[in-house]
This record gives structure tokens, C-alpha cells and sequence, in this order.
């Protein structure tokens, strides 16, 4: 008896390790400096609006794909950031921001759009709109030997 427990015991432990490897991490925009400034590591952020569809549309169909969610873990800090939040606000590089003045900084205009950060928190690009999973990863993949040196 005791041998099945600690098999079923496991096997649940197993299984509910195995699910925490299946999201994104995402971050709040101030985690995500303070992880880069304790171990260096390129920054993802998505831009999006509650109202926007194809925001919508990412997270069900683009940001649930194994394979980006293991390259978005593996080569990101992923950030969520709500473009029309004014309420949250947060400090970064000695200015006070909410996510609606850190999205109009960035220059962000049109959703989804995501912003790639270097590890020293400056945007080199951005990578606007939806996309497939295929697509996507194969975007990343650029930017990330592009300016991951």
C-alpha cells in the first residue's frame, strides 16, 4: 500500500511540474529590470490592449505553442504590458511610469506589438502584430542571433 501512495504521490508531483513548464513566465516590467540587472538576459515585452482581438488571438493561439513558450523562457524575460493601464505605476532609470506612459516611451502604437529589450534594459527593436507560432519563432530566432552577441 504504502509503495502505490508514493507512486501516485510521484507520478502528481510529476505531473504538476510538468504543467508549470507548459506558460510563459511573465513578468511585471520592474521584475523583469531587476532580473536582468541580477543575471543579464534580453527582454520581451508584450504590448497589448484588453480590446484588441488579435491580442486575444496570441495568447490562445501563439503564446500556448511549446515550442515558443520554451524559446520565450529560455532566451527572454517576458513581459505583459497593458498599453491604456494608467493606474500601476513603477519606477525605471529615475522616472515614475504606468504601463500607458512606458508603452507611448517605447512608441508603441498599433497592437500587439512587442518590444525586444537588450540586457541593459534599451529597446533595439520592435516586432509588431500577430503571428502564427511558426512565424513567430522564426522572427525571435532572428532577432535573438541578431543581438544576443
Amino acid at each position: 500500500m504504502k509503495k502505490i501512495l508514493s507512486f501516485l504521490f510521484l507520478t502528481v508531483l510529476m505531473s504538476s511540474a510538468a504543467i508549470a513548464q507548459t506558460e510563459i513566465k511573465w513578468l511585471t516590467f520592474e521584475e523583469a529590470a531587476a532580473k536582468t540587472a541580477e543575471n543579464p538576459k534580453m527582454v520581451f515585452v508584450d504590448v497589448y490592449t484588453d480590446w484588441c482581438g488579435w491580442c486575444k488571438k496570441m495568447d490562445k493561439e501563439t503564446f500556448t505553442d511549446p515550442a515558443v513558450i520554451d524559446f520565450i523562457n529560455e532566451n527572454f524575460y517576458a513581459v505583459k504590458m497593458n498599453a491604456e493601464d494608467t493606474k500601476r505605476k513603477f519606477s525605471f532609470k529615475g522616472k515614475e511610469y504606468t504601463e500607458a506612459t512606458m508603452s507611448r516611451a517605447m512608441r508603441v502604437s498599433s497592437y500587439p506589438n512587442f518590444v525586444i529589450m537588450d540586457a541593459t534594459m534599451e529597446n533595439i527593436t520592435q516586432y509588431p502584430g500577430y503571428r502564427q507560432p511558426d512565424p513567430f519563432l522564426k522572427g525571435l530566432t532572428g532577432i535573438v542571433a541578431r543581438f544576443n552577441k
